[in-house]
């Protein structure tokens, strides 16, 4: 199968992808969690555990509907608009730090950012189902293209993770806005030391986002340039 050798044979290009996500992943995920231990030995000057500072600022977001509750693990803190609740992770929920306290506005901020309609976050909430759909559907388009030697999936897998892209190219500004709005919080109600942890810790969040949507482009412009150079034969 001469399409199969060609996108599965000696592959510098490839392997070179690979190596620079696990690369990229592994810094950004080191710096994260180095920041994140830095400032949780730091006390916040903001009274309250970051549940309870949470909960402030959604009610002073117009998020008073919103929920607080426990998630386990590790930094796995996140809010779902389907239950319409916080789930921090027992550190964040139950510490009164700089950094667990930074966390949980950052996610206090995706509610606010619901209740008051931010675009972008609309935007990426509209992608979702489609984005799910295309994870799990393109490697197999695309392997099944290579198989059958049939250029028109390949073709369809691309466009998939293509979507996929746009989707983490969507979340950096929702998750900018969202460390924006926990930074200004804490800024109102705290010292300068609050802001400037809050802000290292969301920064440091930040990178691992751009990490993952700088992998996904190099990923696409690899497939798209595989594909370009593969019709030119």
């Amino acid at each position: 199968m001469p399409y199969y050798g060609y996108y599965y044979g000696a592959d510098l290009g490839y392997y070179a992808v690979v190596l620079a996500s696990i690369v990229l992943g592994g810094l950004a995920q080191a710096f994260i969690k180095s920041t994140y231990r830095k400032w949780s030995n730091v006390s916040a000057s903001i009274p309250g555990t970051g549940a309870e500072v949470a909960r402030r600022m959604l009610d002073e977001g117009g998020a008073s509907n919103v929920g607080i509750t426990r998630v386990g693990g590790e930094l796995t803190d996140y809010f779902d608009p389907r239950d319409e609740k916080l789930h921090l992770s027992d550190a964040n929920f139950g510490g009164s730090s700089v950094a667990s306290v930074a966390v949980a506005c950052h996610e206090a901020g995706h509610a606010v950012q619901r209740q008051r309609g931010f675009a972008m976050y609309r935007l990426r909430t509209a992608l979702v189902p489609v984005v799910s759909a295309a994870e799990s559907l393109w490697t197999v388009v695309l392997l099944a293209g290579v198989f059958l030697n049939a250029f028109g999936l390949v073709k369809v897998a691309i466009a998939l993770y293509a979507a996929t892209v746009l989707f983490s190219l969507v979340t950096l500004p929702v998750e900018i806005d969202a460390s924006r709005r926990a930074v200004a919080f804490l800024r109102d109600r705290g010292v300068g030391l609050d802001q400037r942890g809050a802000r290292q810790v969301l920064v440091a969040a930040a990178l691992t986002y751009v990490a993952s949507a700088l992998v996904s482009v190099i990923q696409l412009v690899y497939l798209l340039q595989r594909y370009a150079n593969r019709e030119e034969r």
